[in-house]
């Protein structure tokens, strides 16, 4: 659960997703509240609990406010050189390494207010965190185990389409079926992800319950959660998720490198848009 918040703001920081960018100082000078909506939903706090969870968040986002947006900052920079040029997956792979430690060391930061949180956690609140959890498996199997494999590959490539879009501008038709062959030929495993989704739930349950039961390791206890989600215990994950992020860098290389000069400067426009974007909010402490 920790990670998953960190991982909200991480995209948020980024912002490839997001439309304009007003919208993405908005999303973030908002994330605050999202984010605390987002964990409600999940363990649904009570009148005691809301207002130091509302302090936990606030204090971890001006935190990363100032040290982590500059730091994003720069890498948008960086990226608007690569955008002009063409890429190797390594290239791409390279600078999703970058990304991901970025993450844990907002993960690292959020350790001792999601152990507090774990704490302070009653029996109906960690029932209302499995029934959460239940109803996320429901959508997630809807999704992508009961659905036909075309409806699949067309939900995905919708989704990548839209992505792809927002940074080069309107694809080729010729840029789309490389996108469609790509999703198509992806090592993504939806019965292999649903099974780690569910090794994660129960994990996090259990690391709430170990945590009470010796509050005195609770940081600790949080922190092993989240190195278990970042490399997963379960034989043959590891490989498997390396795989997928190989693969997948490869073919954003692929897709980039198809791209036209055109498509190249919209992208670095788009970037340099977010980069100004977060140095001024950055400077808004």
């Amino acid at each position: 659960m920790a990670l998953r918040v960190v991982k909200t703001c991480a995209l948020l920081t980024l912002a490839v997703a997001i439309t304009a960018c007003t919208a993405t100082r908005l999303a973030y000078n908002q994330a605050h509240n999202a984010a605390y909506w987002w964990l409600d939903s999940h363990v649904d706090f009570n009148n005691g609990q809301s207002t130091p969870v509302r302090g936990d968040i606030n204090a971890f986002f001006q935190w990363h406010r100032a040290n982590e947006l500059p730091l994003y900052a720069g890498l948008l920079q960086r990226w608007q050189t690569l955008a002009s040029q063409d890429m190797s997956g390594a290239q791409v792979c390279a600078e999703f390494d970058v990304i991901r430690q970025r993450i844990d060391r907002a993960a690292d930061a959020s350790v001792q207010p999601m152990a507090r949180l774990a704490l302070q956690l009653d029996a109906a609140q960690i029932e209302h965190l499995k029934s959460r959890q239940a109803k996320s498996n429901v959508e997630f199997e809807e999704d992508f185990l009961q659905a036909s494999e075309e409806a699949r590959i067309t939900q995905r490539f919708d989704r990548a389409l839209g992505r792809s879009e927002m940074l080069y501008g309107s694809l080729s038709g010729a840029q789309k079926d490389l996108l469609r062959k790509n999703i198509k030929t992806s090592p993504f495993d939806p019965q292999r992800t649903q099974a780690e989704r569910l090794r994660r739930q129960a994990d996090l349950l259990q690391t709430v319950k170990d945590a009470q039961a010796a509050p005195e390791t609770a940081a600790e206890r949080v922190r092993s959660h989240i190195a278990r989600i970042g490399q997963s215990p379960a034989p043959g994950y590891k490989a498997y998720s390396d795989e997928l992020v190989r693969v997948g860098c490869a073919q954003f290389a692929q897709l980039h490198n198809s791209t036209t000069p055109e498509q190249r400067a919209n992208a670095v426009r788009v970037l340099k848009g977010y980069e100004d974007d977060l140095r001024v909010l950055s400077a808004q402490r």
